[in-house]
């Protein structure tokens, strides 16, 4: 899935104030050392980009590295990090609206020049590279670029100058810090072939283009071309930093050739362990990682929560669905003491949430684990995998909207998954049974607290192995708290997919429904086999 170690460049890169900003306007500047240099006025409207991708889909594809490459490998981890934008030529501080925007070099992870233009009534002119713009150590390997090469992409700042809130860089990646304020997934404009037995596509976004509203300090739109051996597309981002970050996405998608596996609306995480998998806990810190699990709202009503895994081979597992209302990966556990982490504050990493515009018939919502043994790796993927094929000719549109927040923006009003435990089945002081382990799941919310015990009971499926010692409660000095669990001998190695929820004595659910997949061969030594 990675193309690139991009989480241990991103962290660093995202999380320093790397520059402040400086007015700048649709003129091109001359050699003003305060000013951005701009390029000639083109007519520019999303209508347009929308005819200039679907023309490119039937063209052959073009690749789009530098062709300064000698320079740009030199430009490493360290040499990337020395460079520092100045102050005094970000984008956007004049007080008419947007946020100050300030821009990437590229170097040997980013070869990929991006162009990236300005809007303003209508016209588009191109900010131009200058070294000028950097500040660079003595001896800097980027003083041997030549003007105009492109960017690596940009990031949109708070007014403070200080911090920043929404970061494109790195092929179709992008993200928001959220209302936490740190950085954490990442989004992606398209996914394509991920986890097959081939090499993955990473399309990228070849030239960007930004427009601010009047007045608006607090939203950016953001216009970006897609381009990639397959594929090519429009896309239109309204981006709004309020009480959580909201972008509302809209693309024209361009098929070149034929796609095996077309992932809509990507989003790419990092889950190493947590309290369900302690026998991976190897690192000092009790849990790590960005997100804690992969929430769906059906097209039916239903509501899932599906623990993350890490497991030992790359899973795909595939939730079929019809006109979906929603999905995320969402971290919703926000106590610090289960992380005890003061550097990078996984308590504090965003949620995401994707919410469908308009119907997206039939399809599914495909998660894919990667195998990781550190939490500098992306090892979790989501996305929308539309039911029917995609075919050269067939365009394709989708609007949906990105939800960066620190809670599910739409909660149901039903008890959901707060906590996944495993561990040795049978009871404390008798003979266990060979291979037996115990799944508790605890739940919050809803109609839960009002319970006594015998009020409810769960209701267990599981794809193979029989149910033994099930039983759900309230938890004694515990408000709200409510456990449900049981044992089950396991047999073999293969996954077992696991359903759960708690009902009512009405029959109804009063809870979501979790789902597991448990991997007998991560947890050999927690069953002493």
């Amino acid at each position: 899935m990675n193309e690139f170690n991009r989480r241990d460049i991103l962290s660093v890169v995202l999380s320093s104030s790397l520059a402040a900003v400086l007015p700048a306007t649709a003129r091109a500047a001359a050699a003003d050392p305060g000013k951005l240099i701009f390029g000639g006025p083109e007519p520019f409207s999303f209508d347009r980009l929308k005819s200039q991708a679907a023309e490119m889909a039937g063209e052959p594809w073009q690749d789009g590295r530098s062709p300064h490459t000698g320079i740009l490998e030199k430009i490493d981890y360290d040499r990337f990090q020395a460079i520092r934008f100045k102050k005094s030529h970000a984008l956007w501080t004049d007080g008419r609206g947007g946020a100050p925007v300030q821009f990437f070099h590229l170097g040997r992870y980013f070869q990929e020049p991006v162009r990236i233009h300005v809007v303003e009534n209508g016209q588009a002119r191109e900010i131009l590279y200058r070294r000028s713009y950097f500040d660079l150590p003595e001896g800097h390997p980027a003083q041997e670029l030549p003007d105009n090469i492109g960017f690596s992409g940009f990031r949109l700042q708070e007014p403070s100058q200080e911090t920043d809130w929404v970061a494109f860089l790195g092929a179709s990646y992008f993200r928001a810090c959220g209302p936490l304020s740190q950085y954490g997934l990442s989004a992606r404009g398209l996914a394509i072939d991920t986890a097959l037995p081939k090499p993955e596509e990473f399309p990228r976004f070849s030239r960007i283009w930004l427009e601010r509203k009047e007045g608006e300090a607090d939203r950016v739109l953001v216009y970006a071309l897609l381009d990639s051996p397959s594929i090519t597309g429009a896309y239109r981002f309204d981006c709004v930093k309020g009480e959580t970050q909201v972008m509302d996405i809209e693309c024209s998608l361009y098929p070149r050739k034929a796609i095996e596996r077309l992932g809509v609306a990507p989003l790419t995480s990092m889950y190493w362990y947590s309290e369900t998998n302690r026998m991976q806990a190897v690192d000092w810190r009790p849990e790590i990682h960005d997100s804690d699990g992969l929430a769906i709202w059906r097209g039916n009503g239903e509501r899932i929560w599906r623990p993350l895994n890490n497991p030992r081979t790359t899973m795909t597992n595939a939730f079929l669905d019809e006109h979906p209302k929603g999905f995320g990966l969402l971290q919703r556990d926000r106590n610090f003491t289960h992380y005890q982490d003061d550097g990078v504050f996984y308590n504090r990493r965003p949620s995401v949430w994707v919410e469908p515009k308009g119907d997206w018939g039939e399809g599914e919502v495909q998660l894919v684990e990667i195998p990781t043994d550190d939490e500098i790796h992306d090892n979790i993927v989501v996305y929308w995998v539309p039911g029917d094929p995609v075919v050269p000719g067939q365009p394709l549109d989708f609007s949906y909207r990105l939800h960066w927040t620190a809670e599910e923006p739409y909660p149901a009003e039903l008890g959901r998954v707060v906590a996944t435990y495993t561990g040795i089945g049978g009871i404390p002081g008798q003979p266990r049974p060979k291979d037996s382990m115990r799944f508790v799941v605890d739940f919050r919310g809803g109609k839960l607290g009002t319970l006594a015990r015998g009020d409810a009971k769960p209701v267990i499926d599981l794809s193979r192995g029989e149910v033994s010692l099930a039983d759900s409660y309230p938890v004694v000095g515990q408000p709200g708290l409510y456990r449900a669990f049981f044992d089950t001998t396991i047999e073999g190695s293969d996954p077992i997919n696991m359903r759960m929820f708690i009902q009512g004595e009405d029959g109804n659910a009063l809870t979501e429904t979790w789902l597991y997949q448990y991997l007998p061969s991560l947890a050999g030594d927690q069953r002493g086999t």
